[in-house]
């Protein structure tokens, strides 16, 4: 039996590697423009990280992390985040020191031993963004309208919505409040609670209002406490309800969105496309602020998010709407197997290649084959060497979206003679 990938992994072959290549391409120029800068996080962190960063009762740490053991003895874990790497390297490399905001954003794999499922695989893809250092709830908006600008621009403007959600903050009277009030009413209906809620829900409540199975009844349960935030908290949220509409978006507010992770505090959002079924969510994030001074740091505000690349595509995808991926813009081929024209076109290729995507070099075939592999590949020109017109120093230029298009012209001058073609 041949080699199998292992399940939860896959190859990611053309064109959805192009596909998701253009796509990467198209998120880093969004997210620069809004000022983040990239950040290239290891594969593999201490697994000590993800357990305080993340929180010890979540489903990440409880049972979807893979973890390993090196020669050494400590004890390791492939990614299963980025926003805890992000932190520690904020940390470790004093960024905090240098003044002012730190706005970064990381592309790559992410690990999780959970069930394989729509949109999700064991090593899924995650482009995410983190900014340090402003508190103000304009740090909150302007991750957000980052976030929906590359979907827009992916081909999802009009067709996801972004939900938002005030979690308050650790103030006694804000969500340690909720957390009781909630944390009696999770105590009378233990009864109803699935086992991973029973057994963590004095540890943490709200993980209940996450979890896949009880969460979805709690939320329409109108006896389910609601978080009643404090007046700062009100205030902040107040004002990214103010912002977010002036960048162009207007979000629904969903009272029962709690995030899966333990360090969100103020405002968490989820966008979300009905096109790809019940595991909708694209991407989502919040407000952190206690998360960098828990990890041992200062008491710096952060805020970030990440989207699912895999998701991304394939809402695109349902949308029609999927990254084009990139095609020749001249085919070069010879009429004839010889030397003297094979070596002609080699060189073609490689002065046209200084401009253009260049494709070519089939010269075993006949020059039917080769245009049939030009047409298939989507060139826009032909470049086509001929024994009797080479004998003249001369080659053939065809515009194969326009079929009725040719022309001959000297070598000498055949880079002016493609950009003729391929110039509106």
């Amino acid at each position: 039996m041949a080699a199998q990938s292992v399940k939860g992994f896959k190859d990611i072959l053309p064109p959805e590697s192009e596909r998701t290549a253009a796509f990467e391409a198209l998120s880093r120029r969004v997210l620069e423009a809004f000022g983040f800068r990239e950040l290239r996080l290891p594969t593999v962190e201490s697994q000590e990280l993800f357990v305080k960063a993340t929180g010890e009762t979540t489903d990440i740490v409880e049972k979807e992390m893979f973890v390993l053991t090196d020669a050494g003895g400590r004890h390791l874990a492939l990614r299963p985040e980025g926003t805890p790497g992000a932190v520690r390297a904020f940390l470790q490399h004093n960024l905090n020191l240098q003044g002012g905001r730190t706005k970064l954003y990381y592309v790559g794999s992410m690990f999780r031993a959970e069930r394989p499922q729509a949109g999700r695989f064991r090593e899924f893809e995650q482009i995410g963004a983190e900014a340090f250092g402003n508190a103000h709830p304009s740090a909150d908006v302007e991750s957000i309208l980052a976030l929906t600008r590359i979907l827009d621009e992916a081909g999802l403007k009009g067709r996801t919505t972004v939900h938002l959600n005030n979690l308050g903050c650790e103030r006694p009277e804000c969500r340690p409040a909720f957390r009781s009030r909630l944390l009696d009413f999770l105590r009378s209906t233990v009864s109803d609670l699935c086992d991973n809620c029973k057994r963590r829900v004095d540890r943490n409540p709200l993980r209940a209002l996450d979890c896949k199975g009880d969460g979805p009844r709690l939320k329409e349960d109108p006896k389910t406490p609601r978080l009643e935030p404090c007046a700062e908290c009100r205030a902040h949220f107040d004002t990214v309800l103010t912002l977010l509409p002036a960048g162009g978006v207007a979000p629904q507010l969903d009272s029962s969105l709690v995030r899966g992770l333990d360090y969100y505090t103020r405002t968490v959002f989820e966008i979300r496309s009905s096109a790809i079924g019940s595991q909708d969510a694209l991407a989502g994030g919040g407000r952190y602020d206690g998360l960098i001074k828990s990890m041992g740091g200062p008491d710096v505000p952060a805020t970030g998010w990440a989207l699912g690349v895999e998701r991304v595509l394939m809402a695109l995808a349902a949308a029609g709407a999927q990254p084009r991926p990139p095609h020749p813009d001249v085919y070069v081929a010879v009429q004839a197997e010889s030397p003297e024209l094979e070596k002609a076109a080699f060189t073609a290729m490689q002065l046209l290649r200084g401009s253009w995507r260049v494709e070519g070099a089939l010269f075993g075939h006949s020059l039917k084959s080769q245009m049939r592999e030009a047409d298939r590949l989507g060139a826009s020109v032909a470049v086509i060497f001929g024994q009797s017109e080479f004998s003249e120093g001369k080659c053939t230029v065809k515009d194969l979206r326009e079929k009725d298009l040719q022309s001959q012209t000297t070598i000498a001058e055949l880079e002016r003679a493609v950009r003729n073609r391929l110039t509106p």
